[in-house]
């Protein structure tokens, strides 16, 4: 049977109090079952756990699998959902997967090397526009992703909280005001809105056999595509030793190889810098909020 590391119980604790400690309580139980129903043999958990429990497994063929379980139901059938829409354009394949049991059971990536042990940023990033080229696609219908406006709550949620209170707010309030007007000035202005993956960094693209490259874990958000090019630019910017000539290094390739406008990347990690401060804020993590929000003025500058 499955042993489940105290680190994580403890992280689902930390996340998801007795609630959390129960779910990873009986999780041993629930990979049984899926090992029975979708033709496993479980192996080890992945070293670097954290909000969901991730499972190396085989199947009966030999064949590398990967079982996911997540406390967040349904953010992992949101997950599903997307890869399943992604077929055929570069996402891992879903095999099987369980609402109600908040498990998936997906194609293990082999060899399963993430795209940041790529060193040559160049390379790199070359490769990551290829990934992106051929994922992407329109918005399904009557979907139940959420949009842009939607994923951005938390500053309207900043704004309600710091709005005409004694206590001074954390953030500069120019960099808000301008993360509010670049935000409302590129949701009017998205030409296209599309299904984008919401989390496409190096570590979310793996290698697949020898030269082809696959996607994980997607979020699932409607808007313009401009924004799916922002987690991957704000990893592993010292590269290099500079990271203003990553950064325009990336946003130049991008711009040549996929045609994307620098300004409106520029706009988006703007913005995103500002959310990630009001995510910081509510989680109440004190001393990330002024490190993260750097991240936003570096974005602006550049």
């Amino acid at each position: 049977m499955i042993v489940i590391p105290d680190t994580f119980i403890e992280r689902m604790h930390e996340l998801y109090g007795k609630q959390g400690i129960a779910w990873a309580e009986v999780l041993p139980g629930v990979i049984t079952d899926c090992a029975s129903r979708f033709d496993f043999s479980p192996e080890a958990p992945f070293s670097n756990l954290s909000y969901n429990f991730v499972l190396r497994a085989k199947r009966s063929d030999g064949k590398p699998v990967v079982l996911k379980s997540s406390f967040m139901k349904d953010e992992l059938s949101r997950e599903v959902s997307v890869l399943r829409a992604y077929e055929g354009r570069g996402a891992i394949h879903v095999l099987d997967a369980d609402e109600e049991w908040g498990v998936a059971l997906l194609e293990g990536a082999d060899p399963g090397t993430p795209l940041s042990t790529i060193e040559d940023d160049a390379s790199a990033t070359d490769i990551f526009c290829e990934v992106f080229r051929r994922l992407h696609l329109p918005a399904p219908t009557g979907s139940l992703y959420p949009s842009m406006k939607q994923h951005f709550a938390a500053i309207e949620r900043y704004r309600e909280r710091f709005d005409d209170v004694i206590t001074a707010a954390p953030l500069p309030e120019s960099w808000v005001e301008n993360a509010e007007e670049c935000l409302a000035y590129l949701i009017t202005t998205t030409r296209e809105n599309l299904l984008l993956h919401g989390d496409l960094h190096h570590e979310n693209i793996l290698r697949q056999g020898e030269e082809q490259w696959v996607v994980i874990d997607p979020k699932g958000i409607i808007g313009d595509i401009h924004f799916d090019t922002i987690q991957y630019l704000l990893n592993y910017v010292d590269r290099g030793g500079n990271c203003e000539q990553v950064l325009r290094g990336r946003i130049a390739i991008m711009a040549d190889r996929l045609g994307l406008d620098p300004r409106r990347i520029a706009m988006w990690g703007v913005v995103r810098g500002v959310l990630e401060a009001c995510w910081t804020i509510e989680n109440i993590r004190p001393g990330l909020c002024e490190q993260i929000s750097k991240r936003s003025k570096f974005l602006c500058r550049n």
